[in-house]
């Protein structure tokens, strides 16, 4: 097995294209439960820093207060969040991700997972060796993120 060297220097483009291509990707594996893009990822940004703001919520997604109000409404009728009062001031009102919803997001990643590893193993030893490596350096870019994130937006 040939050993895995990476370039001397990392081209932000190139990784970009990538990474689209990529997403693009994800998205076509997505599972076919009716859910759109926008509802899921808001569901991942619930999973992933817990009880939100709408107001925050909606910076984190990028979109409008208004259009995130809507979109929580969804999501709620669909079971996958709810509002509630926060514990520390009953007069905000924090969006929650319920267990149905944490159900979803898990049932999703195992149907990709699954067919991510049904193309992989069409890969040589070689590209899977180099998929399992970036995938921790892709981890910790997004953590870099959330760290740079969560230092510049008010909670």
């Amino acid at each position: 097995m040939s050993k895995i060297h990476p370039p001397a220097e990392l081209d932000g483009a190139a990784l970009a294209n990538s990474l689209e291509r990529v997403v693009s990707l994800l998205r076509r594996l997505a599972l076919a439960d009716g859910i759109s893009q926008s509802k899921a990822t808001t569901l991942r940004t619930l999973e992933t820093y817990g009880p939100c703001r709408l107001s925050e919520l909606a910076t984190l997604e990028g979109v409008t207060q208004p259009a995130m109000t809507q979109l929580v409404s969804r999501l709620e009728l669909d079971g996958y969040a709810e509002r509630r009062a926060c514990a520390e001031d009953a007069r905000v009102v924090m969006v929650h991700l319920t267990p149905a919803g944490a159900d979803l997001l898990r049932r999703r990643r195992d149907a990709r997972a699954h067919r991510l590893m049904e193309l992989a193993e069409r890969l040589t030893a070689d590209d899977r060796a180099a998929l399992a490596a970036a995938s921790s350096a892709l981890d910790r870019l997004v953590a870099a993120h959330h760290t740079d994130h969560h230092r510049s937006t008010p909670t």
